[in-house]
């Protein structure tokens, strides 16, 4: 056998010259990357808290009457310093309720189970309280300082 030489053949033309369209497939990728964010970030955007948030305006009184709930850490519940059941508890708000100018406060202690906080803010939701304050928060605004 005999060994042949393969002829590429020669450019038609001398000098090679640049394309004159744009590669777009780049572009397409990066549109489309930034579609599926945008998808994905909307319901995030659209999320919302229903709260409703004291309006501006005159108070009716001067000072309003404030009654502090106490949580400790054995999960026994206090009104105004005297210790209460849950059922004396939905009386007591059920009595308050009628009343504008009546506050509510709860404070827990940090050792409370959570179970029995949430428990009672289920009665102080039942009862129809609107006007609820939370007492003892004041400890953790600086919690992310350290970092």
């Amino acid at each position: 056998m005999s060994a042949r030489a393969i002829a590429f053949p020669r450019p038609r033309t001398p000098d090679y010259e640049p394309f004159a369209s744009m590669n777009i497939t780049p572009l397409i990728d990066v549109m489309l990357v930034l579609l599926v964010m945008m998808i994905l970030s909307i319901p995030m955007m659209t999320h919302k808290v229903p709260l409703d948030l004291p309006q501006p305006g005159k108070p009716t009184s001067d000072r309003p009457v404030i009654h502090l709930i106490d949580l400790d850490a054995a999960g026994t519940l206090a009104w105004d310093g005297a210790p209460i059941d849950a059922a004396t508890l939905q009386s007591r708000l059920a009595a308050v309720r009628s009343d504008p100018d009546t506050e509510i406060q709860i404070r827990a202690d940090a050792a409370a189970r959570y179970e029995r906080f949430d428990q009672t803010l289920a009665v102080i939701e039942r009862s129809g309280i609107t006007k609820l304050g939370f007492i003892g928060n004041e400890r953790f605004k600086d919690f992310d300082a350290g970092k």
